[in-house]
């Protein structure tokens, strides 16, 4: 294979709040043995900065794929180990009756708070759980989901 389709880039964020880019447009990815990217670089201020830093590199149009090929390549720069890839969602629920058989927590559950919390107390659980539910650490995109509209419900309450 000599060029792709479509050429990629993946982008992550950094712990300082940059953006760090990988990209793709010779050969596709490849997890096992790891395919080093084409280009890459980091220090980007925000999102569409380090795609269009990407894409003057690549001289191209490149199309965005999943963050945990920039992160899996800034491993290997590092000397790590490769991470393993996000796992697969399971398939959400068709049936009427089979949504309706769960009851939805309430919004103190979702933050795992006491009802009549202080405002503090609702930012600090958002924090943690927005941690430990975010997609970019590994966890489900519905449950972040859930998290943050836990919380702007419970800042309206708590005015």
């Amino acid at each position: 294979m000599t060029s792709l389709t479509s050429a990629v880039v993946s982008i992550t964020a950094t712990q300082r709040r940059r953006f760090f880019w990988a990209a793709w447009w010779t050969h596709a990815p490849q997890q096992s043995p790891f395919r080093r990217p084409d280009a890459s670089n980091g220090g980007a201020a925000t999102y569409e900065d380090a795609l269009a830093d990407a894409q003057r590199a690549a001289g191209r149009h490149l199309t965005a794929i999943d963050p945990w090929w920039a992160r899996a390549w800034k491993c290997v720069l590092r000397g790590e180990a490769v991470p393993p890839p996000p796992r697969e969602r399971p398939p959400r629920a068709t049936s009427p009756t089979d949504a309706s058989t769960v009851r939805p927590a309430s919004a103190w559950a979702v933050l795992g708070l006491e009802p009549g919390a202080s405002r503090d107390a609702v930012l600090r659980a958002f924090r943690r759980r927005a941690l430990e539910t975010h997609p970019d650490r590994g966890g489900d995109p519905d449950d972040f989901l859930a998290v943050r509209r836990a919380y702007e419900r419970l800042l309206e309450r708590t005015r």
